[in-house]
């Protein structure tokens, strides 16, 4: 568990975004990012005669210095003082500027009620003002001061929504502020807007109306003259492009910040971009690694490197730059085990440190530097070196009144005690952590104490309070949903550190509360439903949007279908655990297979090499065989009491990268798919079930025949698509076609709107990766990306309400070499917003494909369920060809009815 992931939870209430003129700077430490957050400046308008003008002026200046140096318990009290003194000479601008600035220092201090009545309390001052009658009290407050003011305040109001995950009203907040900056004509301030609404539509799931929002930013911002606006909103949407996924436009834009800030001889802006940029190219390496490139992962560290290395450069007159810059270098350095070069920095920000005035900021420099030195401890950095530091900042924090941070001070040197085995006082110094951040009700800080506490608890053996802890835990992440999809792009690829192991610790832990295989099911239901919540977090991680809502009572589906069992492997550390949920009243068994995890996952990556090998059947047939004896003999002695003939599987981890159907019955010599029908679901059943019996099969077919080169990708000919689609059109009664270069995003769309389609079949080439830029679907002239499909497949609107019964997707693969890959078949399946999805995990371009297709349509048309009509058509080409390659490719996804 590293620090700088924690900071991604937290450090930012506001969801890292760039408000407009309260001028919100984001620079990152790491890969943290730490708000370094300027209040308003306060305009000179005329005021009405007042001995102590100048000493309130004094009083916002001073304010201004400590919200700067994040002292912000001070910087209320002046804020405070100051708003009422300027209300005191009916100066009643400077008053909301005032409480404008107050309501910014409450959130940073995690005071939401009072920074809401603050803010509440100044829109409704300058609302009194706009409307009074007075034109002398108007005129005195200046009209475009006025207006300006007002529209910041919207802002920090947007602003203050969002954090509190209301975003829909934070983005209609933030599109009245933009019309005023759009009638004043403040490029500056509308740009920072336009980054927030951004930020706003693509938490809600609007991907388009996002990706179209910084498009025409972009666009706005290259047209305008070289000049330090522009270098600092490039800079802006460069760091926003990074923690919406888009990491290789976030390169293209910082550099082009880098060189306009360059042109205009700006040092601080060189040095910042220069920061950014070594931030993205430190996301990248996550990405890679998720991918399985190492060597990628190692270009782009050291790429990172050596931004961090020129910003130090640039930035050395600026200290602030010049010490992020270095702790995001030693950081990285760290993580690459290059710890000579490491060593040489410690003096260097030792000495820098040692000097900083006392604020939020130092408090966060401290900790992380002694994060740094803590994965050293065994290259000559000692415990007690760390823990003096981390102790340090917990006394920072205290005289600040800091709250938020001294919880954090807490929790970290509470976590280096557990390293260090000394528990008594990890668990005293983490309930500690834990009671200042509750005193706040700050849930993204207190679920990671309630997890290092169960921790904590587990090693002193002490398992019933432990698996309260991660309850507790648990319960915070689920609370904290829309928290942990809005932030920086480090999350994703830290999600299985910091995220994922308090759900299968959680658990794990449940368990082991239960050692008989049916017993009352307390702790198997809350097993389960712990399962299905990490299916749910895993795909709002991917997407960045928890915008997948859960709508259907899965135990009540399966007791209306009376043959149907659903299965869930939960992959251990030490084993593989087996609930089955079967129809009919307490139901619900756990078996446990003694397979560790990397054996299983050895067996598993292996098994997804060899399927898309014709030759390899025997090795296929082996490693089929293992599993089934690891995930479905110690199960199946259930079915045959309960007459099951439909297996549902929640797969976990690694296993959803390969088709169930191929697991082999040594002993009955049959494949799975020989004995059930086989279907999929993606965690919770996101959409009603129907059955396909009562519905008009009418088809939409597309596909892509001919080779095609599409952003800078070389796709082969599939020279059996056209065959394939007649194929479909033979069987079914109603269908359209749309092939080659008919075969566009704007047809497609145009079709889906017009027409009722109950099936979507498309045969082309297809990605799924664990990484959302790489999962697409490839029209005639473009890539359609997953995000793209929510807003594309499901465009009928209210004049056509019907939802896609069936998508089918012909000619996909995963990629290579990616462990997550069926993530992104997953995330196909619920953004298509189909009841079902029917792809492949592996191209085959063979005729068989549209044999298969044949008889799917044909068993569709006759009455099977989805799931039987796939089975019926794999055991139709299973009767001609044995070779798992040519009939096991086809998964289904969703509803099986």
């Amino acid at each position: 568990m590293k620090f700088f992931k924690y900071l991604l939870l937290s450090l930012l209430t506001i969801f890292f975004c760039v408000f407009s003129s309260v001028i919100f700077d984001y620079s990152i430490l790491l890969t943290a990012a730490f708000a370094k957050s300027k209040v308003l400046y306060f305009p000179v308008v005329a005021t009405k005669p007042a001995v102590n003008q100048t000493q309130i002026f004094s009083l916002v200046q001073q304010s201004q210095a400590l919200y700067e140096g994040g002292e912000f318990t001070e910087a209320v009290q002046l804020l405070k003082k100051a708003a009422d003194e300027f209300k005191a000479t009916n100066n009643v601008l400077n008053e909301a500027i005032a409480l404008t600035n107050l309501s910014l220092a409450y959130q940073q201090l995690g005071q939401w009620q009072q920074a809401n009545e603050v803010i509440s309390q100044t829109i409704k001052l300058l609302q009194s003002l706009e409307d009074s009658d007075s034109s002398q009290e108007r005129a005195s407050a200046g009209g475009a001061a006025l207006t300006q003011v007002f529209a910041q305040a919207l802002d920090v109001r947007g602003g203050l929504e969002l954090a509190q995950g209301q975003t829909e009203v934070a983005l209609s907040t933030w599109q009245s502020a933009a019309k005023i900056y759009q009638h004043l004509d403040d490029i500056s301030a509308l740009t920072r807007n336009h980054i927030n609404q951004a930020q706003a539509m693509q938490a809600l799931g609007n991907y388009l109306q996002a990706d179209h929002t910084l498009t025409s930013l972009r666009e706005n911002l290259q047209k305008q003259a070289d000049s330090p606006v522009k270098a600092r909103g490039l800079y802006s949407l460069g760091n926003v492009l990074r923690s919406l996924g888009y990491l290789s436009d976030s390169h293209k834009i910082l550099e082009e910040s880098y060189s306009v800030a360059g042109k205009v001889g700006s040092a601080i802006a060189q040095s910042n971009a220069l920061l950014s940029l070594g931030n993205t190219a430190r996301a990248q390496i996550y990405a890679q690694l998720s991918l399985g490139n190492s060597s990628s992962a190692k270009d782009y560290a050291q790429t990172a490197i050596q931004y961090y290395q020129q910003a130090v450069q640039i930035g050395a007159a600026i200290p602030t730059v010049r010490l992020q810059a270095q702790l995001n270098l030693l950081r990285l350095l760290v993580e690459q085990e290059e710890f000579s070069t490491a060593k040489a920095l410690l003096p260097q920000i030792q000495s820098q440190i040692d000097n900083l005035p006392p604020s939020r900021t130092a408090v966060n420099y401290r900790i992380n530097f002694a994060q740094s030195l803590s994965k050293m401890r065994q290259n000559s950095v000692e415990p007690k070196d760390v823990a003096k530091m981390l102790a340090q900042a917990v006394q920072v924090a205290k005289s600040l009144k800091d709250q938020r941070t001294e919880s954090y001070a807490l929790g970290i040197l509470g976590e280096l005690y557990e390293q260090t085995g000394q528990l008594s006082d990890a668990k005293s110094l983490t309930q500690q952590a834990l009671v200042e951040a509750e005193s706040i009700d700050a849930q993204d800080i207190a679920y990671q104490w309630h997890w290092q506490m169960g921790r904590i608890l587990q090693k002193q053996s002490n398992i019933p309070a432990a698996t309260q802890a991660y309850n507790r835990a648990y319960n915070a992440l689920k609370s904290l949903r829309n928290d942990l999809v809005a932030i920086n792009p480090d999350v994703q690829f830290s999600f299985r550190e910091s995220i994922e192991p308090v759900y299968r610790q959680y658990v794990d832990l449940l368990l082991q509360l239960q050692e008989n295989p049916i017993q009352k099911p307390d702790n198997l239901v809350q097993a389960r439903q712990v399962i299905e919540s990490l299916q749910l977090a895993e795909l709002d991680n991917f997407f960045r949007s928890p915008c997948l809502v859960p709508r259907v009572d899965l135990d009540q589906l399966v007791e209306k279908e009376i043959s149907t069992a659903v299965i869930y492997p939960i992959i251990l550390d030490n084993r593989l655990e087996i609930i089955t949920r079967l129809p009919g009243q307490d139901t619900i068994y756990r078996k446990t297979t003694k397979v560790p995890k990397d054996v299983l996952e050895k067996a598993v990556e292996q098994l997804q090499k060899d399927l898309p090998v014709a030759s390899r059947e025997p090795d296929v047939k082996q490693l089929s065989q293992q599993l089934y004896d690891w995930l479905i003999k110690p199960i199946e002695s259930d079915f045959a009491n309960k007459g099951i003939t439909s297996l549902v599987f929640v797969l976990d981890g690694s296993l959803r990268n390969i088709p169930m159907a191929i697991l082999y019955d040594q002993q009955q010599q049959k494949y799975l798919i020989e004995k059930y029908a086989i279907s999929l679901m993606p965690g919770l059943q996101l959409l009603a079930p129907k059955s396909l019996n009562n519905v008009w099969l009418n088809v939409l077919i597309a596909g892509v025949e001919q080779e095609r080169l599409i952003e800078g990708k070389s796709f082969s000919e599939l020279s059996n698509v056209t065959q394939e689609l007649k194929q479909v059109q033979f069987e079914v009664k109603s269908s359209k076609q749309l092939l080659n270069q008919e075969f566009t995003k704007t047809n497609l769309q145009n079709q889906i709107q017009s027409t009722p389609f109950s099936i979507v079949h498309l045969a082309t080439h297809g990605q799924f990766s664990s990484d959302i830029e790489q999962t697409y679907i490839l029209t005639w002239d473009s890539l359609l990306k997953v995000r793209e499909l929510d807003s594309l497949l499901r465009a009928r609107g209210e004049s056509r309400p019907e939802t896609i019964e069936l998508l089918v997707l012909s000619a996909c693969k995963t990629a290579t070499g990616d462990k997550r890959a069926a993530l992104g078949l997953a995330g196909v399946a619920v953004r298509a917003g189909a009841r079902s999805t029917l792809a492949t995990l592996w191209t085959i371009d063979d005729e068989s494909t549209s044999e298969f297709m044949g008889e799917l349509y044909r068993q569709l048309d006759a009455g099977a369920t989805k799931a039987q009509a796939l089975q019926r058509a794999q055991l139709a080409i299973l009767a001609k060809e044995n070779r798992p390659y040519f009939w096991a490719p086809y998964v289904l996804l969703g509803n099986w009815l």
